[in-house]
């Protein structure tokens, strides 16, 4: 063990936040002792921020539960944890684990409980990765090296404790945390991981909860390099793990999103991860409602019943909240809305709970280069910056626009589908017959013209049964006239 000096890699009790000091220092007044451990300390060392901050202590979760009351809440059957609520923040508190005296693990390796309590020694070496083992005591500016892993952070080096396949098959989300790391990081992973990284091994990943695999996908879209992460998933076969039907590939419209979400995380700007998955089944939802739209069902109906299948095949993989089902088909929804808004309800559309959402994904869809949106990202993004004034102004543009483009459909199909044209107006003509003297008229085949266009009558005989229905007289004596009761 190495006991390092916390000034000296840049780690001051005055950067860390008022929650995880009050946490420590009441695990140790009452005679525990308590580290800072994890991605915090890592991120700290690195002069990145951490997003939060970790406990450990040798106090057992029950302990910890009366350390804190009514603040503490003991979480988790396979790991048991506490959770400590400070004000508005949450520390998550760990208590050191050994290793298990009799394991228990599934037929794959995977342990299925792991609540042995043990010394600060015995916990280390229970941790995934070196740079996560590093202990922090803040009061006295310490920092407690068990494995090397400051040399580890030094060389950008993501490395395992212990043996590679079996930490994989202990807990296969460890293959998520190391594409994690190493895209949040930009560290090169150890050769050893790379050894038995194969598609064999990212197979385990079927054997998780899809509630803790949604869990993880989360953490990679909100992590701030969600462009980087992309690749290694499909480059060590875990892409096919995480998503159901989805073809591993990187689109530029997921390029798009994945680099403008990153964006949005540097500057400090509100993500919903729900959008992301949005988008990555995107050409499923499309494929789909192109299914039932070819077998005749009306494209609401369509939309709707491919937003249902699409969202429960992804569900067999990680499990999509109803919250975050109900935000994604909305998205979808609004893509037909937004393309062709009738003009009385622009204004309205544009206060609409979805709009920003529905529009950042029409929006992006158009700059990734698909020519479907015709325009009307752009037209939207206009729209929003005008005055009160110039809105009604390029409203009225735009319906103009509209019925010229819909008189345009119009002439297209009379001179592509003639015989269409000439049976409707047929139609027509025939319901304007309405004596046998007309009836006589036309009763031998003959070309009449009708709104310009010369068509043939059908043969109508004056015994034809519409010829022969007579008015009915009805008898308005009794009827009341005017408001009832």
């Amino acid at each position: 063990m190495h006991t390092l000096r916390a000034s000296k890699y840049g780690l001051a009790i005055k950067k860390l936040p008022p929650s995880i000091i009050e946490v420590i220092d009441v695990l140790t007044k009452a005679g525990y002792e308590a580290y800072i451990v994890g991605g915090g300390v890592r991120d700290l060392i690195l002069g990145l921020n951490p997003k939060d901050f970790d406990a450990v202590t040798n106090a057992t979760p029950a302990q910890i539960k009366s350390a804190f009351g009514r603040r503490c809440r003991i979480i988790g059957r396979r790991f048991e944890l506490a959770h400590v609520y400070i004000g508005r923040d949450l520390i998550e508190v760990a208590t050191f684990r050994a290793p298990p005296k009799k394991e228990v693990t599934s037929a794959q390796g995977m342990i299925l409980r792991d609540n042995n309590w043990g010394t600060i020694e015995q916990d280390f070496v229970r941790r995934d990765f070196s740079i996560n083992a590093m202990y922090y005591e803040p009061r006295k500016g310490i920092i407690l090296d068990f494995c090397h892993a400051i040399d580890d952070i030094k060389n950008k080096t993501l490395r395992l404790l212990g043996d590679p396949a079996k930490r994989f098959e202990e807990d296969p989300v460890r293959m998520l945390r190391t594409l994690r790391f190493a895209a949040k990081l930009n560290f090169d992973i150890a050769e050893d991981i790379l050894k038995i990284f194969t598609p064999e091994m990212a197979k385990l990943l079927r054997d998780i909860s899809p509630h803790r695999l949604y869990d993880e996908s989360q953490k990679m879209f909100t992590m701030g390099a969600l462009d980087l992460v992309l690749p290694l998933l499909i480059k060590f076969d875990v892409w096919k793990q995480l998503f159901a039907d989805i073809s591993p590939e990187v689109t530029p419209f997921i390029e798009r999103v994945a680099y403008n979400t990153d964006q949005r995380i540097q500057v400090g700007k509100s993500i919903n991860p729900a959008f992301f998955y949005a988008v990555l089944l995107w050409d499923n939802f499309l494929e789909r409602t192109q299914f039932y739209l070819n077998k005749q069902l009306a494209p609401a109906e369509a939309r709707a019943q491919a937003g249902l299948d699409v969202i429960k095949r992804q569900c067999t993989r990680t499990v999509i909240p109803r919250f975050t089902e109900t935000f994604i088909r909305e998205v979808w929804e609004m893509q037909v809305r937004l393309l062709n808004p009738k003009p009385q309800q622009i204004e309205s559309l544009a206060g609409h709970a979805r709009f920003r959402a529905g529009f950042d994904f029409l929006y992006l869809r158009e700059k990734s280069g698909d020519t479907t949106t015709e325009g009307m990202g752009q037209w939207w993004e206009d729209y929003q910056h005008l005055s009160r004034d110039e809105k009604e102004i390029v409203i009225a543009k735009y319906n103009r626009q509209r019925n010229k483009k819909r008189q345009h459909v119009v002439e297209v199909i009379d001179t592509q589908e003639p015989l269409v044209k000439e049976e409707r107006t047929r139609s027509r003509f025939s319901r304007k017959v309405k004596s046998s003297s007309t009836a006589e008229a036309v009763s031998t085949p003959d070309r009449q013209r009708s709104n310009g266009y010369e068509t043939s009558v059908d043969v109508i005989d004056a015994k034809h049964p519409i010829l022969k229905r007579k008015r009915v007289q009805r008898n308005l004596s009794h009827v009341t006239f005017g408001p009832t009761q």
